[in-house]
């Protein structure tokens, strides 16, 4: 329903995520990098989840990648 989400929006002009990982991205301790614990994801996941929302992306090879926060607007 209109106006009842906050909806954000963050992108890149990346490589973009490869097909083949694209369904692990937000596992705890997968990475694609050379260095770091393969956390951030997983944990920006739980967060957003926690609040009853949800986190998706789309990706194109050599474009970049959107990802979209979408969590319920609270009443007051």
């Amino acid at each position: 329903e209109l106006g009842k989400d906050c909806i954000i929006t963050v992108s890149d002009n990346g490589s973009g995520i490869d097909p083949q990982v694209a369904e692990r991205i937000f596992e705890p301790q997968f990475t694609t990098k050379t260095s770091g614990m393969g956390l951030g994801l997983a944990i920006v996941k739980k967060i957003i989840e926690n609040q009853k929302g949800q986190i998706t992306f789309t990706s194109k090879a050599g474009k970049g990648t959107v990802f979209t926060v979408k969590i319920p607007k609270k009443s007051n």
